[in-house]
């Protein structure tokens, strides 16, 4: 999603995607759509929209961003079993994720070369390849 700005341009956008721009989808697009491409917990948007005064549950954060994923405005990342990510940009990309930090950060598609893929099983086709290169501080 371009970076909308207004609540009328929000709600467009949302409509487009086949959701319905309810005041909690708003408020919550506003906060990931409103100043550029981001990666973004569950959790820190949470506080994010408590700290801007839109009453939201933590749940209605999880369930938002996931309608928001299914409808193709955001990427969820998995960097672990316990931690995923959600990505506002939505081109073909790659991370690098810090692991002393949480730090999640894009690398372009063209830096990565992926080959020997495995057969893939009768029926299927590959949709998406996505790399996350777990990167941490050397020891001095």
């Amino acid at each position: 999603m371009n970076t909308p700005r207004n609540q009328e341009t929000l709600a467009r956008a949302l409509r487009k995607a086949g959701l319905r721009p309810t005041r909690q989808r708003l408020s919550l697009a506003q906060c990931l759509f409103a100043n550029g491409d981001r990666h973004v917990t569950a959790e820190a948007l949470y506080a994010e929209a408590v700290a801007a005064g839109y009453p939201v549950s933590l749940a209605t954060v999880y369930n938002t961003l996931h309608q928001f994923t299914g409808a193709g405005l955001l990427r969820q990342v998995m960097v672990d079993t316990n931690r995923s990510y959600f990505d506002s940009n939505t081109s073909d990309h790659h991370h690098y994720f810090h692991e002393e930090t949480g730090e999640l950060v894009d690398i372009p598609s063209h830096a990565v070369t992926v080959g020997d893929l495995p057969n893939m099983p009768e029926g299927a086709e590959v949709s998406r390849v996505e790399v996350v290169v777990r990167v941490h501080q050397r020891a001095s």
